[in-house]
């Protein structure tokens, strides 16, 4: 699937013949996921390790997977810096499987690529695939049963809406509700800027400082939360870029990010 080395079933069974509905012809770097029934993580193994791994989220808005360009194309990425990376093929929040489906995947995805033993484990999460990778570094809803996975070793968050699709946090005057009304749910529940846990993972935060769909205001949010809890974030506006700038804006000042993210990188010893 996608090129990958393995693929990972997150249920515990076999893997089912439907379990991943992609959008028809597109190449696997430009793959996007319509439906998911059943969570799959797949694995990405660099030619030469550096004994690291990194789980990578992509984007869809919680409706969709970009599994392509926010998936397959970081992954190789990752591998060329010798990380084993591990795409996540995430249940969407809907009325089959519940707001917290993207949440639980997350958390089971995260909890087997460390038990494979590898020395640390972090996350790239870009758009809806960000807020769901944030989440990882704080609190589950105290009503949403299960338990939260101890959080990554570092994260990478990219053009992500931190809390700015929450109910009473919007930064558009008379935003209506998302739809299905389990995404909305979701994004009222997990609002990772006001329930990050304390010292969090250090991050590399990046975001499009005119994003038509994002507001720049959920980079502000997460990095003066991070700060607050004391954790160190480092954060890169840059004041012209697409939403979904990903890997692939040639031209574009923004197209230097992954740079400056294995600079970080290497800064903080995770490289």
């Amino acid at each position: 699937m996608l090129g990958a080395d393995r693929v990972l079933p997150l249920d515990g069974a076999a893997l089912r013949g439907d379990a991943v509905t992609f959008v028809a012809d597109r190449a696997d770097d430009a793959a996007e996921v319509a439906a998911v029934a059943q969570p799959v993580l797949l694995a990405y193994a660099p030619a030469t390790p550096n004994g690291r791994a990194m789980l990578v989220i992509g984007g869809g808005g919680y409706v969709a997977l970009m599994a392509g360009r926010e998936g397959v194309q970081v992954a190789r990425w990752l591998t060329g810096l010798g990380y084993h990376a591990f795409v996540l093929i995430h249940r969407f929040p809907d009325a089959e499987h519940g707001p917290a489906a993207p949440l639980d995947d997350a958390g089971v995805a995260l909890r087997a690529i460390r038990a494979e033993g590898f020395a640390a484990v972090g996350v790239v999460g870009l758009s809806s695939g960000g807020h769901l990778a944030a989440c990882l570094a704080a609190a589950r809803p105290a009503d949403w049963p299960g338990e939260a996975p101890p959080p990554p070793d570092a994260m990478v968050i990219g053009y992500a809406p931190i809390s700015t699709n929450a109910a009473g946090r919007t930064v558009v005057a008379d935003k209506p509700p998302l739809a299905p009304p389990e995404k909305q749910a979701l994004y009222d529940a997990l609002q990772p800027d006001a329930q990050l846990c304390a010292a969090p993972p250090p991050a590399f935060i990046v975001y499009a400082g005119n994003d038509p769909v994002v507001p720049v205001a959920n980079a502000r949010r997460l990095h003066a939360a991070w700060t607050a809890a004391g954790g160190s974030a480092e954060c890169h506006v840059f004041a012209d870029a697409p939403h979904g700038f990903a890997l692939d804006t040639p031209g574009l000042p923004v197209s230097v990010w992954p740079q400056l993210c294995e600079a970080w990188l290497r800064q903080v010893g995770f490289l």
